[in-house]
């Protein structure tokens, strides 16, 4: 492939110099432009590509400071590095020159070898910037597609687990004797696994493209430790091992932080102490390290006796997709993605990561935080507001659903119905929008991706049918989808819709969302 010629274009009301200039800049493979006007060195630039010039200062109708200025001005000129060439030399114009944008100033009569150098550097400089902002853009456009791919895998993914979760729930609710009862259990588990494992992977592609972004509520920590901790026990009870927790009597209750984000990395810290143990138990040990006016740093330990871990064990933890060793994959399983993640979210939480660990003895994986004081009577108010919540009686309601996938209708059918809701379903956007106008409906659970009209055009059809008819009670629409990417709920909220579950979705969730609207 021919190398693209460097193009230069030289401006000077004075031919003499343009023609010393040519003489010089020739014997280099320049390709060269020479033009003795401002004005119309502006009209040429913007028409055509070059990758320097060369200008004077003092020309007659339009001066050198003015040309650079508007160039610079000019998204079709900006790029073009400006040399200032001229016999202006007084502080007052060199600092003009910069200030209307150029990259050098170099004084007549000039230097034959320093005014070569410098155009040489100058053009070095421009061709690195070029292709640092062609990897630039590369970069962004492999992001891009990565972020795409995952987005769609994730739904492709999330859909079908939505159902077997969903249908192996209802399957355990049914007489089954005690094989049956198992299979169904690991069913569900394994199930569980896979959702765990996407969730790792779309975290993980969060984290790299510092999409996360932390919440802060008021929450009570004790409950917050205990929950997490009881969620695990049935995982403890089937290895036999001991599952506790101890908390310093010193730590505050009432803290306000990301409880979310702060449970996510004890969950990930306590499910490696259980897979690696097989004797003895875990302990997650909770102490205050420091308390401020405004602030609490508290640490997390989770206590294991497990199989432990050597020194160069210990070097590749926390470092994305590894593993302790080749056996410890093969026996344990995972991706290696929970420690990254852990560490990255308790750094984001003001805090760090750590291990101490003997071979064969057992290892603490402890991480701090850093954590705003709360009231601990507001945090006892949010408590009892959701305990009132949980126990408010529901209105039945009739409910269209809009769903293209079968199994996905007959999980969430299953689960209104039992409930006591009706339910209507539409296979499409286009359906949807026929039911919603011959119905009367109090409530729409809204697929995003479906066939004809997909849920952000749907939502849409009814928001407009609803201001031309000037219904004033517009009807809630909560998008029920796989899309569960950073962005998808806001999305879903912009096109009209009023709330957002994601599949695949528990019944404890979806009683707390139809709460809000029974």
């Amino acid at each position: 492939m021919d190398k693209k010629p460097v193009k230069l274009i030289i401006v000077d009301d004075n031919e003499l110099n343009l023609e010393r200039l040519r003489l010089l800049l020739n014997d280099q493979d320049y390709d060269l432009t020479t033009i003795n006007d401002g004005r119309q060195a502006l009209k040429l630039a913007s028409k055509e590509y070059f990758d320097l010039m060369l200008l004077d200062v003092i020309m007659p109708g339009m001066d050198g400071f003015e040309v650079c200025s508007k160039m610079k001005k000019n998204s079709k000129t900006a790029q073009i590095p400006v040399i200032f060439l001229t016999g202006q030399t007084d502080p007052n114009s060199i600092q003009k020159g910069f200030q209307a944008g150029a990259v050098d100033y170099v004084a007549k009569p000039f230097n034959k070898t320093e005014l070569l150098a410098r155009v040489k550097s100058h053009l070095e400089l421009k061709q690195s910037r070029e292709e640092l902002e062609i990897a630039k853009q590369a970069a962004e456009d492999a992001l891009k597609y990565k972020s795409e791919f995952l987005a769609n895998m994730s739904h492709e993914i999330r859909t079908p687990i939505n159902g077997i979760i969903g249908m192996s729930e209802f399957l355990e609710n049914t007489k089954l004797d005690q094989k049956q009862a198992e299979y169904v259990r690991i069913v569900r588990s394994s199930a569980n696994s896979l959702l765990n494992l996407i969730n790792d992977i779309l975290d993980f592609s969060k984290l790299e493209a510092g999409k996360i972004e932390l919440e802060k509520l008021d929450f009570d920590l004790y409950e917050h430790i205990q929950d997490t901790v009881k969620s695990m026990i049935f995982k403890a009870d089937e290895k036999g091992l001991q599952l506790n927790y101890v908390i310093a009597s010193d730590v505050p209750r009432a803290l306000s932080g990301d409880p979310t984000r702060l449970r996510q990395v004890l969950l990930n810290l306590i499910s490696n102490a259980l897979k690696f143990t097989e004797k003895g138990g875990v302990t997650v040990k909770t102490t205050l390290l420091e308390k401020r006016d405004k602030e609490s740093i508290v640490k997390f330990e989770v206590i294991d006796t497990g199989i432990g871990i050597n020194e160069e064990g210990m070097q590749r933890l926390f470092k994305s997709f590894s593993q302790v060793d080749a056996s410890t994959t093969r026996n344990y399983g995972g991706t290696g993605l929970g420690l990254v993640i852990s560490k990255s979210l308790s750094e984001m939480m003001g805090g760090r990561i750590s291990v101490e660990s003997r071979l064969n003895v057992g290892s603490n994986f402890w991480f701090t935080v850093k954590m705003g004081n709360s009231d601990i009577k507001q945090v006892e108010r949010m408590s009892i507001v959701e305990t009132e919540t949980e126990d408010h009686s529901m209105k039945k309601l009739n409910i269209l659903l809009a769903e293209d996938n079968l199994v996905n209708q007959k999980v969430a059918s299953l689960h209104l119905e039992k409930l006591g809701h009706t339910v209507k379903l539409a296979n499409n956007g286009i359906s949807a929008f026929e039911a919603y106008k011959s119905g009367d409906f109090d409530l729409i659970f809204m697929d995003v991706q479906m066939p004809e009209a997909d849920g952000y055009e749907a939502t849409g059809l009814i928001r407009n049918h609803e201001k031309q008819n000037n219904i004033a009670q517009r009807i809630p629409i909560i998008a029920m989808t796989a899309n569960a990417m950073k962005g998808d709920k806001e999305k879903c909220i912009n096109a009209g819709m009023d709330d957002y579950i994601s599949k695949p979705f528990t019944a404890k969730a979806l009683k707390e969302t139809l709460s809000k609207y029974a």
